[in-house]
């Protein structure tokens, strides 16, 4: 029987280990292998955390105990711990799957070696004769008694070893994450000279780097296809916009027919900007926004600014002839512009390409372009929402300053098509679903529900986990978002527990239905309902937002 338990024991150890390396490892790659992220999602499981340390003390406990009565319960019961890992880390459908890339390669190399100094130690402890005292502390209702007993070095040690390191398992992913940061910088430093030499290569390029807080992958999108009438153009696809996607992007597809190459680039940090600029070295840039966003790594608006500025001051210390557009109607970089020869775009006045006669529908929108030389004319897109137009108005003026005629870029226009995710309708007979799943922001997150309010005709339905990564802000953006929703839509639908709780409460002060506001805790959940909704008339879905399953 012992036997048959020691078997069960090992099998449920190995199991539950391979099982919650992987799921630890995953929720590290998910925040990019950033130890703030990590630990935020930590703090936010607890009672999972919880069970890792109830393991480990039942482990020890059982080992110090012998082979008494008292003993064979707690070794059972630290089986059963096991068993109830294995179930909480048996891999689930995730929203962004799982990749064993080479560095999660050389991070289990790290585990393994990890697990097998500790297991040295304890096998050194035990040749050199120690043997292990423990005390047990049992409480009954009316006193405590205190047992003291001599336990086998053999039994200790063993339980010493798989006690700490599953007991202590999501921190030991941290530590080889910390163990691996100098070999991982070598190996991106080598990637990154290689995709420099690339370019070096390659003098005729020219560079246009994106940035902003919202929009920069629209309008990598739309610049993509109207600079595509004249040139051939490469673009860093989807959202690889950090420094090691940009150099995979120049070193997987770049060729020498390319005559453009139009970089995003994002950031979460203080100078993430300036990172990828030292990499591409920009001879042109495109500011399409600024905004709270990632306030819980940036800490201000005020290094925003000045991170998404970095852009500007590469294309200016590369070249005086630069060219620098910047989108006209966002306040923020209007009251904090520090660069000189700025093209603004959009639709308030005093932008130099300025679109008016702006007129919607649920099927796109129609305005007229004029340009600082005077040129103008009339354009038709099939994209939703005013901020739409001020995107392809920025794509519009970068184009046409690069030498594509309106008339030319006209045609391209009405090609466009919405970036993935990015208010992106999709029509299912008398559904149609806004796709605007991508990280929000509080301004973008707006922008969609303004979107939303124009489908005055159908029933309007809002599906949200809420927005994160703002900081102390968080709860506070939550409950405006909450707020304006109340009057954008019909039906609300929040997705999850924490995040969503100032958006209900922002919605019920502001007078929306209690009984046309649910809570889910799963977006399948979510989703069902959307569909069962007993609406009357066509339905307009706005997915806002989809946060990663290190949020949920």
């Amino acid at each position: 029987m012992n036997i048959i338990l020691i078997v069960l024991y090992a099998i449920a150890y190995i199991v539950a280990t391979i099982l919650g390396l992987r799921y630890y490892t995953h929720m590290l790659q998910l925040s990019s292998y950033q130890f703030q992220g990590y630990f935020r999602f930590l703090r936010s499981k607890p009672h999972r955390y919880g069970l890792h340390v109830g393991f480990l003390c039942v482990t020890i406990i059982s080992g110090s105990l012998g082979i008494n009565k008292l003993g064979r319960a707690f070794r059972f019961l630290s089986l059963l711990f096991l068993i109830f890992l294995i179930f909480q880390y048996i891999p689930k459908p995730a929203k962004k799957k799982f990749v064993v890339t080479k560095r999660v390669q050389r991070l289990f190399i790290t585990y393994a070696v990890l697990f097998l100094i500790l297991g040295a130690v304890a096998g050194f402890l035990y040749l050199s004769g120690n043997t292990a005292i423990s005390s047990v502390f049992i409480a009954t209702s009316n006193n405590v008694s205190n047992f003291t007993m001599e336990g086998n070095g053999k039994r200790v040690t063993a339980a010493v070893i798989v006690a700490v390191f599953m007991g202590l398992l999501p921190l030991f992913i941290a530590l080889g994450n910390l163990i691996n940061l100098p070999i991982e910088k070598k190996v991106n430093d080598w990637f990154i000279h290689d995709a420099q030499r690339m370019l070096a290569e390659h003098p005729g390029l020219r560079i246009i780097g994106i940035t902003g807080s919202y929009g920069k992958t629209s309008v990598k999108y739309y610049l993509w296809t109207l600079l595509s009438e004249g040139f051939r153009v490469l673009m860093t696809p989807e959202s690889f916009n950090t420094p090691m996607g940009v150099v995979r992007t120049i070193r997987e597809q770049l060729t020498p027919m390319h005559e453009i190459f139009i970089c995003e680039m994002g950031a979460r940090h203080v100078h993430d900007i300036k990172e990828i600029t030292d990499i591409v070295h920009p001879d042109d840039g495109i500011l399409t926004s600024i905004g709270p966003q990632h306030l819980e790594t940036f800490h201000s608006i005020v290094n925003i600014i000045d991170t998404k500025y970095e852009l500007f001051d590469a294309v200016q210390e590369k070249s005086s002839k630069g060219l620098k557009f910047a989108n006209g109607d966002n306040e923020i970089i209007r009251s904090n512009m520090r660069h000189n020869n700025v093209v603004l775009y959009g639709v308030s006045k005093g932008c130099d390409y300025r679109a008016t006669d702006v007129k919607y529908s649920s099927d796109g929108a129609t305005f007229t372009v004029t340009a600082p030389d005077g040129e103008s004319a009339e354009f038709n897109m099939k994209l939703l929402g005013e901020h739409n137009v001020t995107n392809v108005v920025g794509a519009i003026a970068m184009a046409h300053t690069m030498g594509i005629p309106m008339s030319k870029l006209k045609m391209a226009v009405r090609r466009i098509t919405p970036a993935p995710h990015r208010q992106e309708l999709i029509k299912h007979g008398n559904v149609s679903i806004i796709d605007d799943a991508y990280n929000s922001n509080p301004m973008g997150a707006k922008m969609a529900l303004d979107t939303l309010s124009k489908f005055e005709d159908s029933v309007r339905i809002l599906v949200t986990p809420g927005m994160v990564e703002l900081g102390d802000k968080e709860a506070e953006y939550n409950k405006e978002f909450g707020k304006q929703a109340a009057d954008a839509a019909d039906y609300i639908i929040l997705v999850g527990a924490e995040h969503v709780k100032p958006i209900k409460e922002g919605a019920l002060e502001a007078g929306f239905p209690e009984d046309k506001l649910f809570v889910k805790a799963t977006l399948k959940e979510a989703t069902d309902l959307m569909y069962e909704l007993d609406a009357g008339k066509p339905k307009v879905i706005l997915l806002e937002n989809d946060l990663p399953d290190n949020y949920t």
